[in-house]
């Protein structure tokens, strides 16, 4: 979590927004509030008690814990749940699309159409379903999972507890 001054380092904010890092906004003298949308991100007017300032940060922690979201990095390099895996150039493309639609259906010919543009010239529909299977495959240690959604698409989102592979320690 980081503690960014504001409007003076709006840009750290843009930072912390892209990469989903939650960040209270401490408001400097004089500036105006800014619109927080983001649960992730909140802002408080200095100066703040201790107590209310610890109560704001606890409350920002757990929202943040309860909004993750995946980060996909130019690289092909996944993050979430504090794990990460790499995954090809053509992962990579549909992935895109799951990671901007977390938890929300990503249609099936928005995704053909992303191997067309990546790979393949016509991408058949078994040729998406296979992508689709490998994916599934490498996004278990992530805890994530690319869910069907019959006759629509399909959803990337967390895995269940239940489903979640059994860590073993050394």
């Amino acid at each position: 979590m980081k503690f960014v001054r504001w409007p003076a380092q709006a840009n750290l904010r843009s930072h912390c927004k892209q990469e989903g890092i939650p960040c209270l906004l401490v408001v400097e003298g004089g500036a105006e509030a800014p619109l927080c949308s983001d649960p992730r991100e909140d802002w408080v007017r200095a100066p703040i008690s201790r107590a209310d300032l610890e109560a704001r940060v606890a409350t920002l922690r757990q929202r943040a814990r309860s909004r993750r979201t995946p980060v996909l990095d130019s690289s092909g390099t996944l993050y979430f749940d504090a794990q990460w895996v790499t995954i090809s150039t053509t992962q990579t493309e549909l992935m895109e699309l799951f990671v901007e639609r977390f938890e929300a259906v990503v249609p099936r010919h928005e995704l053909r159409q992303r191997l067309a543009r990546s790979a393949l010239s016509n991408p058949t529909r078994n040729s998406l379903d296979l992508h689709i299977m490998r994916l599934r495959r490498r996004l278990v240690p992530v805890n994530l999972a690319i869910r069907t959604a019959w006759g629509r698409g399909y959803l990337l989102e967390p895995l269940a507890e239940a489903e979640r592979p059994a860590r073993v320690c050394p």
